[in-house]
C-alpha cells in the first residue's frame, strides 16, 4: 500500500527517509556478504579445479611411469638385454631431387665409365681346428679284415680325434726312508737304541693332516668361485669316482683356506688402497642369517640381502671384493677411509659424500647416463635418440684413442670430446624445463645433471676410463654364482667368498691360469716370508714361474 507523502509531516518525512536508507544499507551488507561468500566459493572452486589438474598431471605421470615400467619388466623377462643403438638410418638423409631443375637432374645422371681392377682371391679354407701338438697322443691300429699276408705297406690313413679322460683322483703315498749310523755290534731289534737317525723333512702342508693334496684343494675352489659349482656338487662328482667325503668336511677345507690366505688378502686390500685410480661398484648377495625369525608360514632360517662391494684398480689390474651387511653411506666409507684419488662410480646416493671431497676426485660413468635415456627411448623417441646419439660420438673417439699414449689421448679428447659434451650440456639445460620430472626422460635428464662436472673429469687424464665398465665385468661371475649356490653359509662364509673372488678375479686381470696359481700359493706361503707375501699375488708373480711350476713328486 502506498503511501502518500504529501501528508506526512516533515518528521515522518524524515523517518520514512532514515528507515529507507537503513534497509539500502541492510541490502547492500547482506549482497556484500553474499559477494565475499561467492567469492570464497569461487577461489575454493578454482583451488579444487587447480589440485584436480595437479592430481590428474601426477595420475598421467604415475601411469606413463607404470607403463614405462611394464615395458621394462617385460624386456627383462622375454626381450633382448642388448643395449644396441643404430638410430634411425634414414636421420639427416633430405631428398631433393623434387626441388633441383633439370640442369642439376641432368649433371647428376650417371655416367658409365670403364674401371678395371686386380682382385685377390682368398685362400681356401684351412679345414677344422687343429688339435695341439702338445698333447699326450695315444695311437691305436686298425688292420684290415681281409688276409693282407705277401702284401706290401704302401702307406697309412690318419685320422685326429680329440678325446677325453674325466679328472681321476691317484692316491699320492709319501715315503721317507730313515737312515742311522749303527754301532758296533748293534743290531735293528725293537729293544735297541737307535742315535743320529736322518730323515727327509715332510713338506708343508696349508692344512696339517688334511686328506686332501693341494691340487685337489685348488680344484675345489676353482670349481666353486670360477666355474660355479656348489660344494655339494662336487661332492656328487666326487661320488661318481667312488671317493666319498662329508660335506661338512669339505667346509672345513674351505674355512681353513680362507685363514690361511686371510693374510694374503689383506696385502691386496693394502696393494689396491693404494692405487690413484679405482673404479668401485657393488652386487647382492643372499646370506643365511640364524638370529633372524622365518617368514610368517614358512620353515627354516630368513635370508639377509648383503652386498659384495667391489673396488677395481684398471691400472694395477687389481679387484677386492669387500662384503659388507648393508648397502647404506657407511659400508664404503670403511674401504675407502683415507684413500687419495680418483673415484668412478654411477650415480647411487651412497658415492655423493665422495662428490666435493678435497682427497677424492669423483668420475660418473657415461655407460651408465647412456643407459637412463635407453630405457627412455620408449617415453620420448626422440629426445632419447638425440642424447644416445650424442654419447656415441664420444665412444667412437674413445675408440680411436685406444692406441694412443695417455697424453695424446687427453689431447684428443679435449679437442673431440670436449665440444660435443658442451652440446649435451646446453641442450639439456634447455629440455629440462620441458620435460615431466617424473617421466623416463625426465629422470634421465635429472640423473646426469648433479653428476655433469664428474661426466666431464676424464678429459683430464688419458689413464682414466669414460665407464666403469670394467669393475661390472669384475662382477659377472658374482652373478653366475648366485643362479647356482644361492646363498652363503654365514656372514663370515660370505667375507670369505668375497677374498676368493678378490684372488681370482685378480688372476683373470693378469691373464693367469687361476688353477695353477692357486696350487702355487698353497704349496708356498706356509713357508713364505711374511714380509714378502705381496710376492704371490697375481700381479706380482712370475707368469713363467706359475706356468713351469711343478708338484715336488713331479720333479
Amino acid at each position: 500500500m502506498k503511501t502518500d507523502l504529501k501528508k506526512l509531516s516533515k518528521k515522518e518525512l524524515i523517518q520514512k527517509i532514515l528507515d529507507a536508507e537503513l534497509k539500502v544499507e541492510n541490502q547492500e551488507k547482506h549482497l556484500q556478504k553474499q559477494e565475499k561468500r561467492f567469492q570464497k566459493r569461487e577461489r575454493l572452486y578454482h583451488k579444487k579445479e587447480k589440485e584436480l589438474d595437479q592430481t590428474i598431471q601426477e595420475q598421467k605421470q604415475d601411469v606413463q611411469w607404470l607403463k614405462h615400467r611394464v615395458v621394462q619388466l617385460r624386456r627383462m623377462l622375454f626381450g633382448s638385454k642388448s643395449e644396441r643403438f643404430e638410430g634411425d638410418k634414414t636421420q639427416m638423409k633430405i631428398g631433393f631431387a623434387d626441388y633441383a631443375s633439370e640442369q642439376e637432374k641432368q649433371d647428376e645422371a650417371p655416367v658409365k665409365e670403364k674401371i678395371t681392377y686386380e682382385r685377390t682371391k682368398a685362400k681356401k679354407h684351412k679345414g677344422r681346428n687343429r688339435i695341439p701338438d702338445d698333447l699326450p697322443v695315444r695311437e691305436h691300429v686298425i688292420e684290415p679284415e681281409e688276409d693282407v699276408s705277401g702284401m706290401k705297406k704302401i702307406g697309412e690313413d690318419r685320422t685326429e680325434i680329440l678325446e677325453y679322460v674325466p679328472e681321476k683322483f691317484f692316491k699320492l703315498v709319501i715315503i721317507r726312508p730313515k737312515y742311522a749310523r749303527l754301532e758296533a755290534d748293534q743290531d735293528l731289534s725293537l729293544n735297541s737304541e737307535i742315535k743320529n737317525v736322518t730323515i727327509a723333512e715332510l713338506p708343508s702342508r696349508p692344512i696339517e693332516k688334511c686328506l686332501a693334496g693341494n691340487r685337489l684343494l685348488a680344484a675345489i675352489l676353482v670349481n666353486k668361485y670360477i666355474d660355479h659349482l656348489p660344494l655339494y656338487r662336487q661332492q656328487q662328482i666326487f661320488k661318481r669316482s667312488d671317493i666319498k667325503i662329508a660335506p661338512s668336511t669339505i667346509d672345513s677345507w674351505v674355512a681353513q683356506l680362507g685363514g690361511l690366505l686371510k693374510i694374503l688378502y689383506q696385502k691386496l686390500v693394502e696393494e689396491v688402497k693404494s692405487q690413484t685410480y679405482l673404479q668401485a661398484d657393488e652386487t647382492t648377495t643372499k646370506v643365511l642369517d640364524k638370529t633372524k625369525n622365518p617368514p610368517a608360514g614358512r620353515a627354516g632360517n630368513k635370508t639377509h640381502l648383503g652386498y659384495y662391494w667391489v673396488y677395481h684398480s684398471p691400472l694395477a689390474k687389481l679387484a677386492v671384493f669387500d662384503y659388507q651387511k648393508g648397502r647404506g653411506k657407511d659400508a664404503p666409507r670403511g674401504f675407502l677411509q683415507g684413500y687419495q684419488g680418483t673415484l668412478q662410480t654411477d650415480g647411487y646416493n651412497v658415492y655423493k659424500q665422495y662428490y666435493a671431497n678435497d682427497n677424492v676426485t669423483h668420475l660418473a660413468c657415461w655407460a651408465h647416463a647412456r643407459r637412463k635415456f635407453e630405457k627412455a627411448l620408449d617415453n620420448d623417441k626422440i629426445r632419447a635418440e638425440h642424447v644416445i646419439s650424442e654419447i656415441q660420438k664420444l665412444y667412437a673417439i674413445e675408440r680411436e684413442a685406444q692406441e694412443l699414449s695417455p697424453d695424446e689421448r687427453k689431447e684428443l679428447r679435449l679437442k673431440k670430446a670436449l665440444p660435443i659434451i658442451n652440446d649435451i650440456g646446453k641442450w639439456l639445460h634447455a629440455q629440462r624445463q620441458q620435460v615431466l620430472p617424473k617421466s623416463p626422460i625426465g629422470r634421465a635428464i635429472e640423473y646426469v645433471t648433479p653428476l655433469w662436472g664428474s661426466l666431464q673429469n676424464y678429459l683430464h687424464d688419458g689413464n682414466l676410463n669414460i665407464d666403469n665398465n670394467l669393475i661390472e665385468n669384475s662382477i659377472r661371475p658374482v652373478a653366475l654364482g648366485r643362479k647356482n649356490y644361492l646363498f652363503a653359509g654365514s656372514h663370515e662364509g660370505a667375507k670369505r667368498s668375497a677374498m676368493f673372488y678378490s684372488f681370482f678375479s685378480c688372476c683373470k686381470l693378469n691373464k693367469l691360469n687361476p688353477q695353477k696359481w692357486m696350487e702355487y700359493v698353497l704349496e708356498n706361503i706356509a713357508d713364505y716370508p711374511a714380509n714378502r707375501v705381496h710376492e704371490l699375488l697375481p700381479n706380482n708373480i712370475d707368469p713363467v714361474k706359475i706356468e713351469t711350476f711343478k708338484k715336488f713328486y713331479e720333479v
